[in-house]
């Protein structure tokens, strides 16, 4: 069995072949997929598909590039969302800061706050996202003592960051830039982490695997990362599948 535990299966580029992605995803033995929160216009639609197939599981969030639609409704909407929905959503995310996109940095800062703060109310661990931000969402984190923890998803800092991140409780997402020989920081680094902190992702459909450039991603695509992790690492396929399972499980709620 294999998690996907990052894909944007809610996006439009799936309307068309969304249940045929499932199914095939299901002969695959890709019981799980996580299909993260981006912005508030998409929330109902992730909840009533993971309604409609027993395969999807959700979290709620504010992504960093959506932001140029936020009102802080938004957040009233959200914190409602995860009360409604507390026996069955995973975490809070996906959420976070990225320096290379144009939205305002300091309303960055402000939304991620700000759903930090409702995720450590409500106990919920967060699905972290990032790019060259990961100084600063240390300190944020470590400032507002969270300890709920969660995923970062798709890490691509250095082996001191990761274990960062792995002591303030979190997973480390693992997709597919390791399928790629030049990525050689990231593979040199979760070749190096413990199994314990790793878990599995595609972030479908965008960050495509290796010979896949200019196509839509797909989770599944998932049994490849797997393959290009077991290629890294020291520990069997069975060891790698377990650990990756249960990192999962006990990286969010619910699942």
């Amino acid at each position: 069995m294999l998690i996907d535990s990052h894909c944007h299966l809610d996006f439009s580029c799936f309307d068309h072949d969304r249940v045929e992605v499932l199914n095939s995803c299901k002969n695959l033995a890709i019981d799980n997929i996580v299909i993260p929160g981006t912005q508030a216009s998409q929330w109902q639609k992730q909840i009533e598909m993971c309604q409609l197939y027993p395969q999807l599981r959700f979290a709620l969030g504010l992504h960093p590039y959506f932001l140029d639609s936020f009102e802080p409704i938004h957040l009233v909407l959200l914190t409602n969302l995860l009360n409604k929905y507390h026996n069955k959503v995973l975490g809070l995310g996906e959420i976070g800061l990225d320096s290379h996109i144009d939205v305002d940095w300091k309303l960055q800062l402000y939304v991620f706050e700000q759903q930090l703060m409702i995720a450590k109310n409500l106990a919920l661990p967060i699905i972290l996202h990032h790019r060259n931000t990961h100084n600063e969402l240390i300190r944020i984190l470590k400032t507002n003592k969270f300890i709920q923890g969660g995923i970062v998803h798709a890490f691509s800092g250095s082996l001191q960051e990761a274990h960062t991140y792995i002591d303030l409780g979190f997973k480390i997402g693992v997709g597919g830039s390791i399928t790629y020989s030049r990525a050689n920081k990231t593979r040199k680094t979760i070749a190096k982490l413990p199994l314990s902190c790793l878990v599995l992702e595609t972030d479908a459909p965008d960050m495509p695997l290796m010979g896949r450039q200019g196509k839509r991603n797909s989770p599944e695509f998932l049994p490849e990362v797997l393959d290009s992790l077991m290629a890294l690492r020291k520990e069997s396929k069975q060891e790698i599948l377990q650990a990756c399972l249960q990192n999962v499980s006990t990286g969010l709620v619910n699942l």
